[in-house]
């Protein structure tokens, strides 16, 4: 017989509801504290949401943010928060900040004359700096980018929502969004306790750890569904611990090697999209875990009526996944 690799034995028998008010509780109580880091700390919006001017520059010399933030005493801006920005990946010799420029009040954005004026004023103290990045947006634009936001978050959820409620059951499907919703908000309250730079390519994660996430739930409910049929007196506990064991090994599989690539992004992959590559990471290890420990507690904690499964009865197309 061929050889393959394993992460956990082929036969389980791992009791995923022994410690419930730890795995289950704490998940829930992590994301209450969450949502009030969110709403209490707030979250460091980038130049998509707040509207403004973000100015990348890259020098041979070392960089004075002080020096920097002097030559720009005499322009007439906005708030400026100047940071240097360190990447392992950068030169010994290539020195990176990052200016964000906040437009005037009355003003919609931050005019290219002055723009202009503001590279002036830099390269007076620092003749080797260049801007290999320059990226405006306006207040009204933002806003709505806010809101386009918010809106694909909930429309993606209440598609895969109505998606679980007719492959599966109501309850599934409840379970499911919720432990979505689990995902998300612990990656955001990450986000806000640590004022990690929130912009557009977060939302773009955020999607994709909604995809992530129920894919591995999918897995779960149905072998869950097909053990419903094959064990009609086990109780529903013991068969939802069953079917969690009988889909580990693929679980930690699949999150395994999706994890070692996304860590190569991290690594390597430089400061542009580290958050990008830090929220998915993330959002795997959320994800492996709710599916494990949130999405089928919740379905047996709203309950499940076993006596219509036999009607509904069907070919399963993942019960030959050698988990």
């Amino acid at each position: 017989m061929a050889w393959r690799l394993r992460l956990v034995p082929e036969k389980t028998n791992i009791d995923f509801f022994k410690a419930q008010w730890l795995t289950f509780g704490g998940s829930m109580a992590l994301t209450v504290v969450a949502i009030v880091l969110w709403a209490v700390v707030g979250l460091n919006f980038g130049i998509d949401f707040r509207g403004g001017t973000t100015i990348r520059t890259e020098s041979t010399n070392e960089v004075d943010v002080g020096i920097y933030r002097d030559a720009l005493q005499g322009l007439d801006l906005g708030d400026v928060a100047i940071t240097e920005v360190f990447d392992p990946s950068f030169r010994e010799d290539q020195h990176v900040t990052q200016l964000r420029i906040a437009p005037l009040d009355g003003e919609e954005a931050v005019t290219s004359e002055l723009i202009t004026a503001v590279e002036q004023a830099l390269r007076a103290v620092d003749p080797a700096i260049t801007f290999p990045n320059v990226e405006s947006v306006g207040p009204k634009v933002s806003g709505e980018l806010i809101w386009k936001a918010i809106a694909s978050m909930v429309a993606a959820s209440f598609a895969i929502m109505v998606y679980i409620w007719l492959r599966f059951e109501w309850q599934f499907a409840l379970g499911g969004v919720i432990a979505l919703v689990h995902d998300v908000f612990i990656t955001i309250g990450i986000f806000a306790l640590f004022q990690i730079k929130f912009d557009l390519s977060i939302i773009a994660a955020l999607l994709t750890i909604l995809g992530y996430s129920i894919n591995d739930t999918v897995v779960v409910f149905d072998r869950l569904r097909e053990n419903l049929q094959k064990y009609k007196t086990m109780p529903l506990r013991e068969v939802m611990n069953l079917s969690v064991n009988e889909t580990l090994s693929r679980t930690l599989m699949t999150s395994g090697t999706t994890l070692m690539a996304l860590a190569a992004m991290l690594i390597f992959g430089g400061d542009v999209i580290r958050g990008f590559a830090f929220a998915i990471f993330l959002g795997v290890i959320l994800g492996t875990y709710s599916s494990v420990f949130v999405a089928k507690n919740l379905v047996l904690l709203i309950g499940l009526d076993r006596g219509d499964k036999p009607s509904k009865a069907n070919k399963n197309e993942f019960a030959n996944i050698d988990a």
